[in-house]
């Protein structure tokens, strides 16, 4: 029953229904829940701490780095050096792969790629931001240190992916590959318990969501889309309503419950895409084709794109299946 067990109760319970939920991998969860805690109580007292605006300085990406990236970055690096589960991360905010250099962590089975804070310019304006995880199995040999492969692998290759939304509540939703569940945090009794069991996408909704500030340089195919969204077609449920908070997770959250599409094209000035494929793309094209729906980058399934280097870019459309297949005839 939502409510009634916590994300380490039902990891238990459900683990022969989970194949790679290994007390390795359960414990490894735990870590990022922890994580998520303490930045959840961070983005809690941003008004009253001085944690608002950047740092001054730019990420690999040549972003503004925000105060909360980088304190979020920390905390779950820490966290996820201190489990014997993981040898190394990489994350958004790290130019490079962090290999952890312990005794116990180059014995450790999985790397942990990092999305810290999603959305982080909102904080200002309290509007929702998140974490993104996604967990794969190394390749390289154990008790040696990894390598840049081990990072480097299809979307298809991740044991478990998943994301933390600090909203009205704070929620962690993940999947292991046998379904999508999320958890909300409980303050009181400090944990994450079952609110939303087996999450699955509506074949259609009503909602679409996209930066339309950069219409003009967006692809032909997904103008057309935007315009499709906008007719007005009762008897076909149209015109769609435009819903874009620009925080991918809560974008993605949305969608996810209610139904929707989700676009981020390339365009002129971004000709590879502006979001990350292994950061932000594999782990949510995870949980978004586990919960039945489809992800691409507009020609391929996001999954099964080959990265080859940490910070790729890429497209992304993301979302009901139904929706989804209208928006791939128009991109052909």
């Amino acid at each position: 029953m939502p409510g009634s067990q916590s994300l380490g109760e039902f990891i238990i319970e459900r683990k022969k229904d989970f194949p790679h939920a290994t007390g390795e991998l359960s414990s490894l969860l735990s870590s990022i829940a922890l994580a998520a805690k303490v930045v959840n109580r961070e983005i809690n007292r941003a008004g009253l701490l001085d944690i608002f605006g950047d740092t001054g300085d730019e990420n690999v990406q040549g972003e503004k780095q925000q105060k909360l990236d980088l304190y979020a970055n920390d905390v779950f690096r820490n966290a996820l050096e201190r489990r014997d589960q993981v040898c190394g991360i990489a994350s958004e905010e790290e130019e490079q792969a962090v290999l952890f250099n312990g005794e116990l962590n180059q014995n450790a089975k999985y790397v942990v790629l990092l999305d810290p804070l999603d959305g982080s310019s909102n904080i200002d304006v309290n509007a929702s931001v998140g974490t993104i995880f996604s967990i794969y199995k190394r390749i390289s040999p154990a008790g040696s240190p990894p390598v840049i492969e081990d990072f480097l692998q299809i979307g298809r290759k991740q044991v478990a992916a998943g994301y933390v939304i600090y909203g009205s509540s704070t929620v962690l939703v993940y999947t292991t590959g046998a379904g999508v569940n999320g958890f909300t945090y409980d303050p009181v009794l400090g944990s994450f318990l079952l609110s939303h069991p087996d999450i699955k996408v509506p074949e259609s909704g009503s909602t679409y969501s996209v930066n339309e500030g950069n219409y003009l340089a967006f692809p032909i195919g997904v103008k057309k889309y935007i315009k499709f969204c906008q007719e007005h077609q009762p008897e076909e449920n149209r015109p769609y309503t435009s819903r874009y908070i620009g925080s991918l997770i809560a974008d993605i959250h949305r969608n996810l419950l209610k139904g929707g599409i989700y676009l981020y094209p390339a365009t002129e000035a971004l000709k590879q895409g502006k979001l990350r494929l292994l950061y932000e793309c594999n782990p949510m094209a995870f949980l978004v084709e586990q919960a039945g729906g489809i992800a691409t980058d507009g020609a391929a399934n996001i999954l099964d794109i080959k990265p080859n280097k940490l910070h790729q870019r890429t497209s992304f459309y993301a979302g009901s299946y139904k929706m989804m297949d209208q928006l791939r005839a128009m991109l052909t």
